[in-house]
């Protein structure tokens, strides 16, 4: 496996893309607590802590159910993203494509996960508004150092929201699709330069 640069290194560390700064008006110290330390461990939201975020903010808690499904079924959605992306991008992991050599491409699919777990933070939490610009704006450059390529993640974002709204009663799609479309909007201002 390549080595990362000191450069990248620092730039993974700060690359963070939720941040729960906003979310004092609707959920307690508590609540935000426990939000911050499944991102801190960068996992998702424990079966025990969609409860207590249930418990502690029962008016942001309609789509919690939701949040589970998707973290539940991650796996099978990376995987559908994935196929979406090698489908419209077939060389992207082969020599001289993006996401060659094979690690490149595993830190993709991972990040495709990561993209699915902070929506699944969004979701659990009713804030539709999740992202963190200062992290984000180190993510982007992280992907610029890495020329990580940008239309083949925004894609794979694309095919993360249609994987999980399908899976989605049809009535909450309309209400669940803004808590993608955040971060592809986001993603997708990304340059290579």
């Amino acid at each position: 496996m390549t080595q990362l640069s000191e450069t990248v290194k620092e730039l993974i560390t700060k690359a963070r893309i939720v941040s729960f700064a906003e979310w004092e008006q609707s959920h307690s110290k508590a609540g935000i607590a426990i939000f911050q330390t499944a991102d801190d461990a960068r996992c998702y939201l424990s079966d025990e802590d969609l409860l207590q975020i249930k418990t502690l903010s029962p008016n942001n808690s309609a789509l919690i159910p939701v949040a589970q499904l998707l973290r539940d079924r991650a796996a099978e959605i990376v995987d559908e993203a994935r196929e979406q992306v090698l489908a419209i991008y077939p060389e992207i992991t082969q020599p001289g494509g993006g996401l060659y050599p094979p690690e490149r491409a595993q830190a993709c699919w991972r990040d495709f996960w990561h993209f699915l777990r902070c929506i699944t933070y969004g979701i659990a939490g009713g804030h539709a508004e999740y992202t963190n610009p200062t992290g984000l704006h180190y993510m982007n450059l992280l992907y610029q150092e890495l020329q990580v390529p940008i239309e083949a993640m925004v894609l794979g974002l694309k095919s993360i929201k249609a994987a999980s709204l399908k899976l989605c009663q049809a009535n909450q799609q309309e209400t669940l699709a803004p808590y993608f479309d955040h971060l592809i909007i986001r993603l997708a201002t990304f340059q290579i330069q």
